[in-house]
């Protein structure tokens, strides 16, 4: 037992030391796919607490980098997360397992609720029911988008940028409805580039200091 007097430190999410690993292609499989059950709409939600603050399998930076890298390549983002972190950890086996993972169960679940819905899809019931999630959903994302902007602190271009590159894809995307390609491209790419110029700013500076 500890003291009576020792305080009790909350743990830091943001600390490479603290992560933990999938054991086996097992536990990625049965892990995604309980993830994936819990996915109505707001994934993002879901995938931030159970890999970060449950499993510690990323800490909070390396999510949101991971994440970053997922919804540019193609296909569903936390498919591709999930293929990023088994592959990582066992290779192609914990790729696969981990996309079987996601896939499997919400597939059978989707098909039985395809049936289902055909039957109601027309009563208010239904249509509002429908509503009612996508305005979850939206909450959920929000907070969770809340929760991860303090991980732009250890961004490169400070945490104003970060915020006011993403009012710009907001106002690109949701406002003007610019094509999502060209947003990737044009806002996506100029972040990328402006970053890669501050690392090497930083990098020469470094170097500089130590000649």
């Amino acid at each position: 037992m500890p003291p009576h007097d020792a305080t009790v430190q909350s743990p830091d999410l943001t600390s490479a030391s603290l992560t933990n690993h999938p054991s086996s292609k097992t536990d990625l499989f049965l892990s995604f796919n309980w993830l994936a059950l819990q996915g109505f709409g707001g994934v993002l939600a879901v995938v931030q607490r159970e890999l970060v603050e449950k499993k510690r399998w990323l800490t909070r930076d390396e999510f949101v980098e991971d994440w970053a890298v997922a919804q540019i390549l193609p296909g569903p983002n936390v498919v591709n997360l999930a293929m990023m972190i088994g592959g990582r950890h066992h290779g192609l086996g914990g790729a696969l397992a981990a996309l079987f993972g996601m896939l499997l169960a919400p597939l059978a679940i989707v098909l039985l609720l395809a049936v289902l819905y055909g039957n109601v899809a027309e009563t208010p019931i239904a249509q509002g029911a429908l509503r009612g999630m996508g305005a979850v959903a939206s909450g959920l994302i929000t907070a969770t988008g809340i929760k991860l902007i303090a991980a732009l602190d250890k961004n490169p271009m400070g945490m104003a940028v970060c915020i006011g590159i993403a009012a710009l894809t907001f106002v690109a995307i949701a406002i003007l409805r610019w094509p999502l390609i060209w947003v990737l491209l044009g806002i996506g790419g100029g972040a990328c580039l402006w970053t890669y110029r501050l690392l090497w700013l930083r990098e020469r500076a470094a170097s500089g200091a130590q000649s």
